[in-house]
């Protein structure tokens, strides 16, 4: 999907989304990165995928904005009486917030879900899990639990979920994810993992729907993938909507597979970073 000339009137605030076939839009927000976005722009753009018993909404997750649209879309959603649950990536599929009070601080919050800030740091998170357990709507732990990791690397069952092609493709994102670094017997495994871990999703926000409201699902963007994501393990009759938050590239807004997602968000340029860099580089020597 090229956003060209529409992205640009989108971000100075003066066009409408643009509608490609099938319905799916670009969108675009000129939020900058320490600046909260306008509750009433994010609303005129999330109510193109709705309702819906789902909303996958994908991050990139060193993007400060995108945690900043995530907790006005969890307001939004609760202000309106129709946000059934919120559930995360960031914490283990069976941990749950449902027996605190709206009024509950933030240690028993991090405690009832487990969380673990080495690898969610809670100073990014914890402001959209806090909009939710404020507003009294329950915040799920949505993520395959580690104790099954094993046992998903070694699952054959799971190599015939996807088509060829998107089987094919999944294997190539453990490849460029791991930097072209994770031995090539290793790449089934870890894809059958991201498998698993969409699967545990699935799941979480299958069992938290209710009628006439939302789920929400926060997770990586390539988690919410319409080909290769959580859609794939939701069946026929689910009615979801999936949103990738994506930041312009620091060479102007690029193409995006048309086919990945309903809505496409773009968010302010990231400064430039190098995720590799420090996988590739040599171990210090050792005293």
């Amino acid at each position: 999907m090229a956003v060209t000339a529409a992205w640009l009137g989108a971000l100075l605030g003066c066009a409408a989304p643009p509608a490609g076939p099938g319905g799916f839009t670009s969108t675009a927000f000129a939020v900058p990165t320490q600046q909260a976005p306008d509750p009433a722009a994010v609303w005129r753009q999330l109510q193109p995928l709705l309702p819906a018993d789902v909303l996958l909404m994908g991050e990139q997750h060193d993007a400060p904005t995108h945690q900043q649209l995530q907790r006005t879309v969890v307001q939004l959603l609760a202000e309106r009486g129709v946000l059934a649950a919120v559930a995360l990536e960031m914490a283990e599929r069976g941990t749950s917030t449902a027996g605190l009070p709206p009024g509950a601080g933030e240690q028993p919050v991090r405690e009832a879900l487990r969380w673990r800030d080495a690898s969610w740091p809670w100073a990014t998170y914890g402001p959209v899990v806090m909009a939710a357990v404020r507003a009294g709507v329950p915040v799920l732990g949505a993520n395959l639990p580690m104790a099954e990791l094993r046992g998903a690397m070694q699952s054959v069952a799971l190599d015939g979920h996807l088509t060829l092609e998107s089987w094919q493709k999944q294997q190539q994102n453990m490849r460029d994810g791991h930097c072209g670094l994770l031995p090539e017997r290793q790449i089934v495994p870890m894809a059958r993992v991201q498998l698993a871990r969409d699967a545990a999703m699935a799941r979480t926000v299958l069992d938290a729907r209710q009628r006439g409201k939302t789920v929400l699902l926060i997770a990586g963007n390539g988690h919410v993938d319409r080909q290769l994501g959580v859609p794939t393990h939701l069946g026929v009759g689910v009615r979801f909507s999936a949103l990738t938050l994506v930041p312009v590239p620091a060479s102007g807004p690029a193409g995006e597979d048309r086919r990945a997602a309903d809505a496409v968000w773009m968010t302010p340029t990231l400064p430039p970073k190098d995720y590799c860099a420090e996988l590739k580089a040599p171990a210090a020597p050792t005293r």
